[in-house]
């Protein structure tokens, strides 16, 4: 054919032609990359090419989007933490007025027990109930004797929500003296909704007066009417404050961090061998893991025989530190990004984390950071967590290794913050890939990492509400900001969430002096019912 002709073809030619033309150029690429295993990593630049790139990069709306930007996420400015009351909000009930005392007794570490503390402040609103200050677990796994004023400034929880509910440190010691029987002490089931409390909670302690609820922690529904889930957020994020002298330490650790770098990554390896036996996975480490991690196991009479590589599959097994390394690599984080490290005693010591360090050199922990000043701490491990939830709050990236109380109850604190990086492994999809890494070259396994992590990175709109606990996910609690329909200027529009819409309010300042609550009436669950039951005083 000549050049004229070749010319006449290029000129006549339909459009759709080339686009079939060029389906089938990334169909014969597909199939070349079955037998090479090389040639998919270059598909997305391919795909870009021809105007079809839709790949990690692609808009959680389904706009196409620029390359992701791993430190941060180019939506959280659309969004912002509310914790509002609403017009219709009735005052707390007060001491003399309320339906009785209500005593709570935690379990578990400190995180496990915040999430028992928040549940037990709604708790006492839906029964109109005094509460008292709750106690901490000290028989727990950690051994952990601190009370609540010596891990919580007490004060400031009890003023925060006195338009919720009514707070005092005791039982007063009239009512306790006028008791004829000792407090009545019951467990509720795991996850019970407001109307058991109302049906088998609320007579016992109108006919009793002080009642005990023990074991609390995951005591109450994941689902709430949106006022209590509100509440739910003003005790989390606000009124559960840190004493001062730990929440001075961990921010004198933060500004270590970031006076050696500005932006640093905290990671909860949670490593330590008690998870590890507790997963039931293996980790590489022949018939002395087995028998070291076996015999931590017979702690835990109930736990089932579990089939450590079926465990694996199903995405149960928290990574290696060297696993940990090599998922932040392959996304794009450079040797020289430094590491906060927050665990306990890792197992296997400096040996299970020289790959890390080899990967990531700039590794650095709170005894590290603070050698001395750690030292009134060291006795008391909810002290320590504390720090350490400090410091991976305040961290650009946050990264978990398992969907233990820790990870969930800190992605759900920096959904709320402003949706602050927060990355989580999508162990299932990665422990096959960890597996075959020798079989391909680095740029194929670093593009099928970020493949694996779409929707793991802590971006908004990732997660359906109702999916996750609560805790983790306080979708109630995030609005968008005003205007968020109109694309910016950088060319991102932001996703939709499936959650309130409180444009009129404004992002407030986390004190009290920034809240513009009214009183009104109950929550809805049980309203009639609460006000029907009580007593006359």
């Amino acid at each position: 054919m000549g050049v004229v002709g070749k010319a006449w073809l290029l000129h006549h030619t339909h459009p759709s032609s080339w686009s079939v033309i060029c389906g089938l150029m990334l169909f014969g690429l597909g199939l070349i990359s079955l037998f090479t295993g090389h040639v998919a990593s270059h598909l997305e630049w391919y795909s870009h090419r021809f105007g079809h790139h839709r790949s990690l990069y692609s808009s959680l709306d389904g706009n196409d989007r620029a390359p992701i930007d791993i430190w941060k996420s180019h939506y959280s400015k659309y969004y912002y933490g509310c914790k509002e009351r609403g017009r219709d909000y009735a005052p707390a009930v007060r001491e003399h007025k309320s339906n009785g005392y209500l005593l709570i007794a935690t379990s578990g570490g400190l995180n496990q027990q915040r999430t028992g503390i928040t549940d037990a402040v709604v708790v006492a609103r839906i029964l109109n109930a005094t509460l008292i200050v709750p106690e901490l677990d000290h028989h727990s796994f950690w051994k952990d004797d601190s009370d609540f004023a010596n891990i919580f400034d007490i004060n400031w929880f009890i003023t925060y929500l006195a338009r919720d509910v009514t707070i005092i440190k005791r039982v007063p010691n009239k009512i306790m003296r006028s008791m004829e029987k000792p407090p009545y002490t019951m467990r509720v089931p795991r996850k019970s909704d407001p109307e058991y409390y109302l049906d088998q909670v609320l007579p016992i302690l109108l006919r009793r007066r002080v009642l005990q609820l023990t074991k609390f922690d995951y005591r109450l529904a994941n689902d709430l009417d949106d006022e209590l889930q509100k509440l739910r957020c003003r005790v989390n994020y606000h009124a559960l404050r840190f004493t001062k002298p730990i929440r001075e330490l961990g921010q004198r650790l933060v500004m270590r961090m970031r006076k050696m770098e500005n932006r640093f990554i905290a990671i909860h390896l949670r490593f330590e061998p008690d998870m590890l036996a507790f997963s039931g996975c293996y980790f590489g480490g022949g018939d002395k893991e087995r028998r070291e991690l076996g015999e931590i196991r017979k702690r835990w009479t109930t736990l089932p025989d579990l089939s450590p590589d079926g465990e694996r599959k199903r995405g149960k097994c928290p990574l290696t530190p060297h696993e940990v390394g090599l998922m932040l690599r392959a996304l794009g984080f450079t040797n020289d990004t430094y590491l906060y490290v927050a665990s306990g005693e890792i197992y296997g010591g400096n040996e299970t984390m020289q790959p890390l360090k080899d990967l990531f050199p700039n590794i650095y922990t709170k005894e590290m950071l603070a050698e001395e000043e750690l030292k009134p701490f060291l006795s008391f491990s909810s002290r320590l967590a504390a720090i350490d939830y400090i410091v991976c709050d305040e961290s650009n990236v946050f990264v978990t290794n398992n969907n233990g109380n820790m990870a969930r109850i800190l992605a759900g604190r920096r959904r709320y913050m402003g949706h602050k990086r927060t990355i989580r492994p999508n162990a299932k999809k990665l422990s096959a890939l960890f597996m075959a890494r020798h079989e391909m070259e680095w740029d194929t396994f670093a593009k099928k990492v970020k493949e694996c992590q779409r929707e793991f990175m802590g971006e908004p709109g990732e997660i359906k509400p109702g999916r996750l606990e609560f805790h983790e996910y306080p979708s109630t609690c995030l609005c968008e900001k005003p205007f968020i329909d109109e694309v910016s200027e950088d060319g991102y529009r932001p996703p939709k969430l499936a959650a309130p819409k409180n444009l009129t309010m404004k992002v407030e300042d986390y004190e009290m002096n920034g809240d513009h609550e009214e009183s009104a009436v109950l929550p809805k669950p049980g309203r009639r019912r609460i006000q029907h039951m009580m007593k006359d005083e």
